[in-house]
């Protein structure tokens, strides 16, 4: 009977502590970001706070009152919507951090709402860049880079008249930044990314630029058939055979009249 009325207090603890999961919440530098309470909130509550880090006050709400906010925040913070959620503003590389929203009753402490704030700088402009090209008959090999200011990564890729193949898959990594660097194919097009969870860049390049196929020296140039081209040198080789019958018929006779 005590194991169960143990287990009954532990879960009575846990409701009365409300939700434990942190949400991850990504912020551009410089953007703004909504942080919400879905959570029902009894009518005989104290106050409802914001905090961060456990240690920093942004905002008090208590019944009937307008919202208190901390100094340092009062032109940082609104109040856009019912059920005690806050809006921050203008975040920098010194707001993040985890915001929580806490509850407090007769009964004790009631965690409403926990989010985890994390500010990211717009990714940098990525290049992308074809450093070789091997071409032959059939097929193009060519050799690419995908930079940005701090990281890069190489593909090979093996192209031929329709589609291209990339060597390994997808190029991938995590930049000292923490933003993603990718080169991948798509529709004949050879695609860099540069992206975090926040903003986004692309260089993207058509294979059909670097695999032109070269004219050997048997190989008529693209647009004219074999057909016209054997007709081409017929008549050529008609044309300097009467030449030379009539050059050779006019000697003669200029001999003649001498």
């Amino acid at each position: 009977m005590s194991i169960f009325v143990i287990l009954g207090l532990l879960v009575c603890i846990i409701e009365a502590q409300g939700p434990s999961a942190v949400t991850p919440v990504f912020v551009q530098k410089g953007g703004d970001v909504l942080l919400k309470v879905d959570a029902d909130v009894p009518e005989d509550f104290f106050f409802v706070e914001w905090y961060v880090n456990k240690t920093t006050n942004l905002a008090r709400f208590r019944p009937g009152r307008k919202p208190s906010v901390s100094q340092g925040y009062t032109e940082r913070i609104e109040f856009p919507e019912k059920k005690y959620s806050v809006k921050l503003k203008n975040l920098q590389e010194a707001d993040r951090g985890v915001y929580t929203a806490r509850l407090v009753l007769d009964q004790g402490d009631r965690t409403l709402a926990q989010y985890n704030v994390i500010v990211q700088d717009p990714v940098s402009p990525v290049e992308l860049t074809v450093i070789s090209v091997d071409s032959r008959s059939s097929e193009c090999d060519l050799t690419v880079t995908c930079r940005t200011q701090d990281s890069h990564i190489n593909s090979t890729l093996r192209c031929d008249n329709q589609t291209c193949s990339q060597e390994g898959g997808e190029q991938s990594e995590v930049t000292t930044s923490g933003a993603s660097l990718r080169i991948y194919l798509s529709n004949g097009s050879i695609i860099c990314n540069h992206s975090n969870q926040v903003s986004r860049t692309k260089n993207i390049k058509m294979r059909e630029h670097f695999c032109l196929q070269p004219h050997g020296p048997e190989s008529p140039p693209a647009g004219i058939s074999v057909c016209l081209l054997k007709i081409v040198v017929f008549s050529a080789g008609l044309i300097i055979m009467v030449s030379a019958v009539i050059t050779v018929h006019l000697m003669e006779k200029l001999k003649k009249n001498k």
